[in-house]
């Protein structure tokens, strides 16, 4: 209700890659991180580039810090996200500790992600961008 655009409906473009519906719930986040006390808890998101057709950014804030680190992907599949991901956990070796993403297919590789890095990822409910408000705000253009 507190986000800046509460109470505003904007058009999307509607998902036509479809999504999934497995992996983590939110509603088995520690509740810690919602205090948002511990640094290392990420939010992941992709934002298409307006420059070129098909050109996609990731985009991962820290829920503590708001730290915005954006990856440049090379294509929007899941491979190029766990390949953004890998990066991002080596970059920050052991302060990757959480990221919660939403169900969008570029996270379908979720278990490989996780595998690799150690990191529990969490999807967000379908549709419900505040419960990653880090990331939906930063990337508001």
């Amino acid at each position: 209700p507190d986000l800046p655009d509460h109470g505003i409906r904007r058009h999307r473009a509607k998902e036509k890659r479809g999504t999934f519906s497995h992996g983590r719930s939110i509603e088995e986040r520690p509740h810690k991180i919602e205090t948002r006390q511990e640094f290392g808890h990420f939010e992941a998101d992709t934002v298409l580039s307006g420059k070129r057709k098909g050109q996609a950014v990731a985009t991962f804030v820290e829920r503590k810090s708001r730290l915005t680190i954006v990856k440049r992907l090379h294509g929007r599949d899941s491979q190029s996200m766990t390949q953004a991901v890998l990066e991002l956990a080596s970059q920050l070796q052991d302060k990757l500790k959480t990221l919660t993403v939403d169900h969008g297919k570029e996270f379908a590789n979720y278990q490989a992600i996780e595998q690799r890095t150690g990191t529990p990822v969490y999807f967000a409910h379908a549709y419900s961008p505040h419960e990653r408000g880090s990331n939906e705000n930063r990337n508001r253009v």
